[in-house]
């Protein structure tokens, strides 16, 4: 990653978050490093993502299902949906905050986890859990917090680096499905990287066999990496 030198960890194998009959295993940037803030832009153009204080991506025998995908700003035009998305959530506040432990979000993450993804190995989260997964000690993490009146509604844990935004997380109210918050938050990612002038924003992996990621295709263009290189995904 330019001039900067990192080392590489393999993880053992362990339990596929996304198919139950597979095994996992990850490449992790050594957690210590003392550079690492410096190389987190370019692990996210090289397809890494951050879940607490490591910066991981896939590296699975025999499978290479997660591709790493990301909207271009310059390019994306929403979609007739998704400006519908916009206006049905027009009456909430959008906030920008330090990312921080507190009583409020934990208690809307408990009950996203609960009821969206029980017995996904997420179920019961404990404050510590919470912390270690969404938080870290050397990155810029901000919470984008989505309210209706005085309720918090939705927040997407956002990075921000020098030339895009990572959408880390997000997590919203369970029985406000009918306004799409997770789409909304990302429409709302997408303005702030063009009030900041930067030229993606990284959505993670996205899995062409998994019907939880189907959401990411409908941001258009959509780009993916493919042998270490960004293009435009096939429609």
């Amino acid at each position: 990653m330019r001039s900067e030198v990192v080392r590489l960890f393999q993880t053992l194998d362990h339990r596929c978050g996304y198919f139950p009959d597979r095994l996992a295993r990850n490449l992790v940037i050594d957690p210590l490093a003392p550079n690492l803030a410096g190389v987190y832009d370019h692990a996210l153009a090289r397809g890494f993502r951050r879940a607490g204080g490591h910066v991981y991506r896939p590296h699975c025998r025999g499978c290479q299902a997660c591709v790493p995908c990301r909207i271009k700003i310059a390019d994306f035009r929403a979609s007739r949906a998704q400006r519908r998305v916009a206006k049905r959530n027009a009456d909430l506040h959008v906030r920008w905050r330090r990312a921080s432990f507190s009583p409020t979000h934990f208690a809307l993450y408990q009950r996203y986890i609960a009821e969206r993804h029980p017995g996904g190995g997420m179920d019961n989260p404990q404050p510590d859990d919470y912390s270690r997964f969404l938080l870290s000690p050397w990155s810029r993490t901000h919470y984008l917090e989505l309210w209706l009146d005085r309720s918090l509604v939705g927040v997407a844990v956002t990075d921000i680096g020098p030339r895009g935004l990572s959408a880390v997380y997000t997590f919203f109210e369970p029985e406000l499905a009918e306004r799409s918050l997770g789409t909304y938050a990302i429409l709302r990612q997408i303005q702030a990287c063009r009030e900041r002038g930067l030229e993606h924003l990284y959505l993670g992996y996205w899995i062409a066999e998994h019907p939880k990621m189907e959401y990411k295709a409908s941001f258009r263009p959509l780009e993916i990496l493919v042998d270490g290189q960004w293009q435009a995904r096939p429609v």
